[in-house]
């Protein structure tokens, strides 16, 4: 397992919460989060209670404060370790698998260049978890997806289909 602390405070400052496992609601641990130190593993933290809201994947390191994981604000409310070692994915250009497709195992820093697509509406994932990204060169909203399939880009969070690069978790 890995081993997260999260801090109320900038620059790990005031009081803290060391944790190594899932946790679906961390209100109770503290009120805030401004920064995070992450020990060992790699971890996705939300913004919202149960794993909802927009999602943050951490690779071990210090984020002295939010702007350093790219958070929109302080709320950090659930987190879950993430595990993989082989990775393999089909990237679709319609709904339900339609459309051309794309198999992928590695990172990829733009789609439009790399498959000329536009969009992606579905995706399976047959190994490994990987984190989407809604804009070229890793930046953007963040999507976390493991093994299984996503008929539609609402499956995974996304609110357009716009897939603009996407990396495998590799860091344990």
């Amino acid at each position: 397992m890995g081993k997260i602390t999260f801090f109320e405070e900038k620059k790990f400052q005031g009081r803290c919460y060391n944790c190594s496992s899932d946790c679906a609601d961390l209100h109770t641990y503290f009120n805030r989060c401004s920064s995070i130190r992450v020990e060992s593993g790699v971890w996705v933290i939300y913004e919202k209670p149960n794993y909802k809201g927009f999602q943050y994947v951490l690779s071990p390191g210090e984020y002295a404060d939010n702007q350093q994981w790219m958070a929109f604000n302080d709320n950090v409310k659930s987190c879950r370790t993430v595990y993989g070692s082989a990775w393999k994915l089909r990237l679709y250009e319609r709904p339900d698998f339609g459309g051309q497709m794309v198999e992928c195992s590695d990172d990829c820093p733009s789609v439009y260049d790399t498959y000329k697509m536009r969009e992606a509406y579905s995706c399976v994932v047959t190994d490994g978890a990987w984190v989407f990204y809604d804009l070229p060169n890793y930046r953007g909203h963040q999507y976390l997806l493991e093994r299984g399939e996503y008929r539609q880009h609402g499956d995974w969070g996304a609110s357009s289909p716009g897939v603009g690069s996407f990396r495998r978790i590799t860091e344990f």
